[in-house]
């Protein structure tokens, strides 16, 4: 029950005639570029977001030495 390819070829045919060429050229131009900025501003997230861990990881693997002394001993 789903689209066939000759469907599509009509679909697509109707489409041009409609907007014409240099509108279609023009919107797929807008619609990369717009999908180009959205990928370059995720993988600038992904970025942060690992500079982030690395940092956290780095503060969180301190290693503080003492003595531990257990309560009995401070009753004495």
């Amino acid at each position: 029950m789903g689209i066939s390819v000759w469907q599509l070829l009509i679909i697509l045919l109707i489409v041009l005639l409609l907007f014409g060429t240099k509108r279609l050229r023009s919107v797929g131009r807008d619609l990369g570029g717009a999908m180009k900025g959205f990928r370059e501003a995720v993988r600038d997230e992904d970025g942060d977001v690992a500079s982030r861990d690395r940092v956290e990881r780095s503060s969180s693997e301190r290693v503080i030495e003492g003595k531990v002394e257990s309560k009995e001993d401070e009753k004495a």
